[in-house]
This record gives structure tokens, C-alpha cells and sequence, in this order.
């Protein structure tokens, strides 16, 4: 990579339509773990215009109104106004939910002569799953990815709150270019936001606002310089948008589910989908790892990657790269990796305690970088160290 360089990333709102899919298919998810946390589910969503389509395969003994949870998290997001199209209480919903192949789980739920599950539980599916650290935010995160989403999470706060801005909408986007020299961050080239906002307001008072109370509160000061440029709303109008002016997916965010472009991604969605599916739960897993490699300053910057064979219980391959900046060699970080963590399905879900509703907390402004959440605890921090010698 060159020593000068300008890297973009972005975010998109609570009210974008693959993003009011994916918290449909997240509320799905959780409301089936809070009553039987061995649900199996992958639960993808369709919205446009008034209607919602639910689709996949679930197996659960939990009990609940599929409409109701739909229709909570649509009036949680905020599309509760008495002009939006797709409307909470008035939107058509379609269940199309079907259990789960027992091809697909007799590889997953393994069990013993005794009929309990072990830790040889296969993995969900094949696929390939990264995981990434780096040093340049409190959160180990790429810089450009969280500062698009503080933007959006900061417009959020303000939209919900309702005492300002009332003509702001739930369906929004931001992007930040940011200027690097010699490695470090020396400055914000551009910021885009784009918002949906009620009919009667005009431009100059949105952009404002916008650059006044949201992007200079949400992003550092010593970045943001006299040729900074700020683009809002570039067409000048954006008042029909979600659902209604178009239509959403489950699963069509990854990047700006995890690492704005940064850093590699296998391709597997996260949203609506169990523990037992790997392209989940070892994604989280791989960012926990990562995490701990920086926290430890045994890298500046580092990547995992691991990759699983459907049903089979240990992952085929485990490799990093830490771009030259570790501070030991990177096999013997790859081999207290090893020793520390344990990638087998059954022990991932273990080791994160992810048999539990926790899943609405990832679907918005990133599933990375949340402290609250479990694998962004560095808690193998000396263990790591220990192991490195």
C-alpha cells in the first residue's frame, strides 16, 4: 500500500431497507432463543412497499406471534409516521418459514450414545470466515468504517429522541474518506451523508443540522480541517425511502456489517441465522481472536482466517497475517492462537455464550466494535502472551 492513500468506507441507518430486513430477521432469531436457546433458524426477509416476506428454516420448541415480533421491530427502527407507506401496524406480512433439513442437521446436532450433544457438533455449513483487529480506534477497529457508523448512530439518538430535527427519517447512509500518510490518519477528506426527511424541509436547513450536530460531534476535531468537503444529501431530495422506494434483503450489508472493506470478508451474511451456522458464529470468533492478538501488542494490525467442511468439527485451515507489524514471529502467534482458542463449533458457541438473545445489539452500525458484546472482550489477553513467551 502506498505511504499516501485515501480509504472510504460506509454506513447505512436503522431505516435502510436490507437493514430493516436484517433486524426483522435478528428479532426472529432472538425470539426464538429466549425460550429454547438449541433453536436452529435461518430466518431471511424481504420488504418492499407495504409488505414483509419472512422466509427460511426453523426448528424451535419456542412459541411465540411471528407478526407481532415483525411488527415490534418496525416500530422500533421508526417507521411509525402517519405518511410512510410502510407503516408498522399496516404493513402485509407473509410467513413462509419452514423447519430445518434434517440433511443439514444430522450434521450439526451430533450427540452421543447417551443422546447429549458434545463438542464434536459439526459445522453448519463449508465456507470461509475473517477476523480483524488493528489499533487505530479504542474499539481495534479500521477508522473509516466506525466513524461512518458514529455518524448514523448519532442521527439515530437524535431522530428517536424527537425533541429536534423532527423531519428526520429512519432511512439514511454515510460514507468518510479518510487520508492516510506513512500508515497513520492525517486527516478527513470528504464525509457523505444522505437522510430521508419529512416533505417540508428544505436543504439548507438539513445540511446544517447535519454538519453542524451530527458529523462534527460524532467525528474527532483534529481530523476535520478547512477542505474537508461535506456532501448532503448530494440529490438535493430524499424524501420517499425505505421499503417504499426500495426494496430490502437480509444479508446485503456485509461489509458494513464488519469491517467497511478493510479488512477480507468470506461472504456469509449474519443476520437471522443460529450459532450453529459458522459463517456467524466463527466470524465472531475470528474478530475475537484478532482483537486479543492487538490488545496483547503482539500485532499493530492482524487478520485470521479459518475455514470449516459442513458437519465436520474442526476447521480445515487457520492461518494469519499481521502485515508486517508483529512483534513476534507470526507462526508463534499462530500457535498460541491454537493453544488458547478452541474453533470447534460447539466450543465457539461456549466460549462466546451464544445461546442467548443477544442478537438485535449486532444488527445495526456494525456487529464489530461493541463492547458490550462478547467477543469484543479481551479477556485472552495474557493467556495469549503466556503463549508467545
Amino acid at each position: 500500500m502506498s505511504k499516501s492513500f485515501i480509504f472510504s468506507s460506509e454506513s447505512v441507518g436503522e431505516g435502510h431497507p436490507d437493514k430493516v430486513s436484517d433486524t426483522i430477521s435478528d428479532s426472529v432469531l432472538d425470539a426464538c432463543l429466549e425460550q429454547d436457546p438449541k433453536s436452529r433458524v435461518a430466518c431471511e426477509t424481504l420488504v418492499k412497499s407495504n409488505c414483509v416476506t419472512i422466509a427460511g428454516e426453523i426448528t424451535t420448541d419456542a412459541k411465540f406471534d411471528y407478526e407481532k415480533v415483525v411488527r415490534e421491530a418496525i416500530r422500533d427502527i421508526g417507521y411509525v409516521n402517519d405518511d410512510d407507506i410502510f407503516h408498522a401496524d399496516h404493513v402485509f406480512i407473509t410467513n413462509q418459514l419452514t423447519a430445518q433439513s434434517r440433511d443439514i442437521g444430522q450434521g450439526v446436532d451430533a450427540a452421543s450414545a447417551e443422546g447429549k450433544e458434545t463438542d464434536e457438533q459439526g459445522a453448519g455449513d463449508q465456507g470461509i470466515m475473517f477476523g480483524y483487529a488493528c489499533n487505530e480506534t479504542d474499539e481495534l477497529m479500521p477508522a473509516p468504517v466506525m466513524f461512518a457508523h458514529r455518524i448514523l448512530r448519532k442521527m439515530a439518538e437524535i431522530r428517536k429522541a424527537g425533541e429536534q430535527a423532527k423531519w428526520l427519517r429512519p432511512d439514511c447512509k454515510s460514507q468518510v474518506a479518510l487520508k492516510y500518510e506513512d500508515g497513520q490518519m492525517v486527516g478527513i477528506e470528504n464525509v457523505v451523508v444522505s437522510t430521508q426527511h419529512a416533505a417540508d424541509a428544505d436543504n439548507d436547513t438539513i445540511r446544517n443540522f447535519i454538519i453542524s450536530e451530527i458529523i462534527k460531534p460524532a467525528l474527532p476535531s483534529d481530523l476535520i480541517n478547512d477542505s474537508t468537503q461535506y456532501l448532503i444529501n448530494p440529490t438535493g431530495r430524499f424524501v420517499i425511502g425505505g421499503p417504499q422506494g426500495d426494496s430490502g434483503l437480509t444479508g446485503r450489508k456485509i461489509i458494513v456489517d464488519t469491517y467497511g472493506g478493510w479488512g477480507r470478508h468470506g461472504g456469509g451474511a449474519f443476520s437471522g441465522k443460529d450459532p450453529s451456522k459458522v459463517d456467524r458464529s466463527a466470524a465472531y470468533m475470528s474478530r475475537w481472536v484478532a482483537k486479543n492478538v492487538v490488545a496483547a501488542g503482539l500485532a499493530d494490525r492482524v487478520e485470521i482466517q479459518v475455514a470449516y467442511a459442513i458437519g465436520y468439527p474442526n476447521p480445515t485451515s487457520i492461518t494469519i497475517d499481521c502485515f508486517g507489524t508483529e512483534k513476534a514471529p507470526e507462526d508463534k502467534i499462530q500457535d498460541a492462537i491454537k493453544q488458547v482458542f478452541n474453533f470447534k463449533p460447539a466450543q465457539i458457541v461456549a466460549q462466546l455464550d451464544l445461546l442467548r438473545p443477544i442478537y438485535r445489539t449486532t444488527t445495526n452500525y456494525g456487529h464489530f466494535g461493541k463492547n458490550e458484546l462478547p467477543w469484543e472482550q479481551t479477556d485472552k489477553v495474557e493467556a495469549l502472551q503466556g503463549a508467545v513467551g
